[in-house]
């Protein structure tokens, strides 16, 4: 397959139904995420007595925890059973998921609230050994780098729109009815695409599963460093996420406290940031003709490390002596050091697709059959490590906790009205 022929991955059944059921998860999981976190920040926490940014942080913890801990046990299913049985399960119990997380949000339950988050990151620790493992199995040598493209593209826009969503929505009048029904009627129709995903024998069937979480998680990183390349590809991808979220998470902060600018500008710059890794993700497959190589990732990480370094002087000079007055959108795009910003973290972003999708095309079509989901797996183990250690490396420097002036702008935009704690 040739980069121009990428797009017709969507008219087969080898494909478009993966696609879908992932995309549709990726948008669920950040729509409720995103929206429980402006919930705890500006009504919860204010209003409950909570510390809204350590339970926001906490709820960041319980979505990467899982993966630590289920990743072995998912990669040994995944290679013991057909993973579209395995997917169609899985997405059945993700609507009871969704519909307790959508229940959720209209309670003062913090801990219930929490709980679907930890459930929505057991879901997704089961569900990854499955939605990459399964790619080499339905399509051909030449399509997998394409596929995988179009897989990275379709996620991270997803989670640009649930994460816009979620957190838009959930300050309506109705905000939490709707960010409910859209969440509840996308994880049906994800079912139902998950029921379309073509068979995919189990390449193990005689695989005993072990029940020791520790010893298996241990055994799965040794198994995927029988393979240098595999485990090489796997440190990279590691890296990726690495420095995903130090920005993905950092960009609110640092467009306040580097830019002067406001929150749309964060808003802008975190859809400019996302767009562009899937735009990076399917290019790729048009620069290497569909041809399973990593010879761009080193020129990738070069030119990311580069822009970084230009993102450092750019935002520099954008620092005013006015810091009682933040820039907007238009103050930002009018300034060249503003749009150089701008430009300098959508080519990071584009470069960072270039490097992440050879890399898991490069896992999935070197590791053994027999073995792939297990590989898989622990290349999840490992992106949760180095996830966490970008987490608990980023310093405390959050905005100051006032909870009044949270409450005040949380009912400037239009929220819904206050209601009386109850007692407990």
């Amino acid at each position: 397959m040739t980069g121009h022929s990428q797009f017709a991955l969507f008219k087969t059944q080898r494909f478009w139904p993966l696609f879908v059921t992932q995309a549709i998860g990726a948008f669920n999981d950040n729509a409720f995420r995103y929206a429980l976190s402006i919930l705890l920040i500006y009504d919860l926490g204010p209003r409950l007595g909570f510390n809204a940014a350590l339970l926001n942080t906490a709820s960041a913890g319980l979505l990467i925890l899982p993966f630590f801990v289920f990743s072995a046990t998912a990669g040994q299913i995944a290679d013991k059973f057909d993973k579209a049985m395995l997917a169609r399960r899985i997405k059945m119990i993700e609507i009871a998921i969704v519909a307790l997380a959508s229940f959720s949000l209209f309670t003062d339950q913090v801990w219930l609230q929490l709980l679907t988050v930890l459930l929505t990151g057991i879901q997704s620790a089961f569900f990854g050994p499955i939605k990459y493992s399964i790619l080499p199995q339905h399509l051909e040598r030449d399509e997998l780098l394409g596929g995988n493209g179009l897989i990275e593209m379709g996620t991270f826009l997803s989670i640009l729109l649930g994460t816009l969503f979620g957190g838009f929505a959930i300050r309506w009048d109705l905000g939490r009815h709707a960010v409910s029904i859209v969440m509840i009627g996308l994880a049906i129709i994800a079912f139902m695409s998950a029921r379309q995903i073509p068979e995919a024998p189990a390449p193990q069937p005689d695989l005993r599963i072990n029940p020791n979480i520790a010893e298996e998680t241990w055994r799965m990183i040794g198994i995927a460093r029988e393979r240098r390349d595999v485990f090489l590809a796997i440190l990279g991808i590691s890296w990726f996420w690495f420095l995903g979220v130090i920005f993905l998470t950092q960009i609110p902060l640092f467009t306040q406290t580097e830019l002067n600018a406001n929150e749309t500008v964060a808003s802008l710059i975190i859809a400019s940031f996302t767009i562009a890794i899937g735009l990076g993700s399917v290019v790729t497959n048009r620069l290497l003709k569909g041809e399973v190589s990593v010879k761009y990732v080193p020129v990738a990480s070069i030119l990311i490390t580069f822009f970084i370094i230009d993102l450092y002087f750019a935002t520099g000079s954008l620092r005013t002596s006015d810091s009682s007055t933040l820039l907007r959108p238009a103050d930002i795009l009018t300034r060249f050091s503003g749009l150089r910003a701008l430009i300098d973290l959508a080519l990071i972003a584009f470069c960072a697709g270039l490097f992440a999708v050879p890399l898991y095309a490069l896992v999935q079509q070197r590791s053994p059959l027999q073995k792939r989901a297990r590989v898989i797996a622990a290349n999840n183990i490992i992106n949760a490590i180095f996830m966490t250690t970008a987490i608990s490396t980023q310093t405390t420097s959050t905005l100051p906790y006032r909870p009044a002036a949270q409450r005040e702008e949380w009912e400037a935009r239009g929220a819904p009205p206050r209601r009386t704690c109850r007692a407990r």
